[in-house]
């Protein structure tokens, strides 16, 4: 393989890799209500398969403050999609394996989780350092490929489970685990550079940054970003099937599926026009716009503006996260990988946190997800406070 010695394919493998979290972590939210009738694992108990996913995910996140600088990027970056292929693969073999198949899912979702955290911390500052401006519309731009990746999977997936069948679902996942290994050998074939190689800066000490205080306030947005995206993402397609009473093909299409086309057209948006936006009120009205999704999702009476109600949560949602991530690498260059660590790790806090307030709250009232995603509410009403802080305190 000839060696790619530009900058832009390092940018495009980041593109593949964020396509390849999205395939670790919306697969098998498709599949909760099949492993539920075919290996009788009950919803309540598939809500943990969410819970271990994003909680490795920021076990490794933490870790990863501390052996990626000594590891290097470029390494990490080929080990973290060699994780998300080897759990794909498994997801595919270990449920068949085990007298308990929750374990065998939970074995494969542990390996996966691994190479998702440790993508969500490497990929961005990787960009973050490539050389050339519009570093904000760069990272939203970045971001969008983890909602067209969304998009594929859901979109493929349900091609393929409506045309080949459900039941042959491990193939699908064997299929996915393709992508990651592609990618894992294109990031030996490119160039990437450290963040401290690319600012000029020293970066500050771990207890420095942690007591900063305008990094908690960004390690709180992206907690809320997290949840924001994840509450109604990883619910959609239940929540469509069981909820609304629809066809599991019309709810893999309308619910997750819209969700994710929308929240990249608004990552796409930024990307395209960021120059001439002003972000904190791009992100402003953004998280005023999830309230306003969140209400409609929980308490419209009819099932149609239910799904309008996700796919609007959908575009409101999106530059949350790449957002809160180029506003804190603005106001702190020197925070470094560290920064990005810790970012990753609030980040994937909020994304457990987010469906699993929504199953347990769920689950106490009889299992309405519909009335009860409101429970999740709090977060983008978290997040609009943090920015209308950040608007207030420019100057400072």
């Amino acid at each position: 393989m000839k060696k790619l010695h530009n900058y832009q394919a390092t940018i495009y493998v980041c593109f593949a890799s964020y396509i390849v979290q999205a395939i670790v972590n919306n697969f098998a939210p498709l599949l909760f209500l099949t492993f539920s009738s075919q290996f009788g694992i009950p919803l309540s108990k598939i809500t943990l398969l969410i819970t271990f996913n994003f909680a490795l995910q920021l076990v490794v996140d933490l870790g990863s403050a501390f052996f990626v600088d000594q590891i290097g990027m470029k390494a990490c970056a080929v080990l973290a999609n060699i994780l998300s292929a080897a759990g794909l693969i498994l997801l595919a073999v270990l449920p068949h394996l085990f007298s308990d198949a929750f374990i065998g899912i939970l074995l494969a979702v542990i390996v996966y989780a691994c190479g998702g955290g440790l993508l969500e911390v490497v990929v961005s500052p990787i960009v973050e350092s490539c050389p050339g401006g519009n570093k904000e519309a760069a990272m939203s731009l970045l971001h969008s490929f983890y909602c067209w990746g969304q998009v594929g999977v859901i979109a493929l997936s349900t091609l393929f489970f409506a045309t080949i069948g459900i039941q042959h679902w491990p193939v699908m996942s064997l299929l996915w685990g393709l992508f990651p290994v592609v990618t894992a050998l294109l990031f030996t074939q490119v160039p990437v550079r450290s963040i401290q190689e690319s600012t000029g800066r020293q970066t500050v000490g771990m207890k420095t940054l942690l007591t900063n205080k305008t990094f908690l306030l960004f390690f709180v947005m992206m907690l809320c970003a997290g949840a924001s995206e994840q509450a109604v993402s990883q619910w959609a397609s239940t929540f469509a099937e069981k909820g609304l009473g629809v066809a599991k093909t019309i709810g893999d299409l309308a619910g997750p599926m819209s969700f994710a086309f929308l929240m990249g057209t608004s990552r796409a948006i930024y990307g395209k026009h960021g120059p001439e936006m002003n972000l904190k009120n791009y992100m402003l009205f953004s998280s005023l716009l999830c309230i306003g999704g969140y209400l409609l999702v929980s308490f419209s009476p009819l099932p149609a503006l239910s799904l309008a109600g996700i796919g609007i949560c959908g575009f409101a949602a999106g530059i949350m996260w790449p957002g809160t991530f180029s506003l804190s690498s603005a106001a702190l260059p020197e925070g470094g990988t560290a920064m990005f660590s810790f970012l990753a790790l609030a980040g994937d806090v909020g994304c457990s946190l987010g469906p699993t307030i929504t199953g347990m709250v769920s689950s106490a009232n009889n299992g309405s997800l519909q009335s009860r995603l409101a429970a999740a509410m709090i977060f983008p009403i978290l997040m609009t406070i943090g920015i209308l802080y950040l608007r207030k305190t420019k100057n400072k």
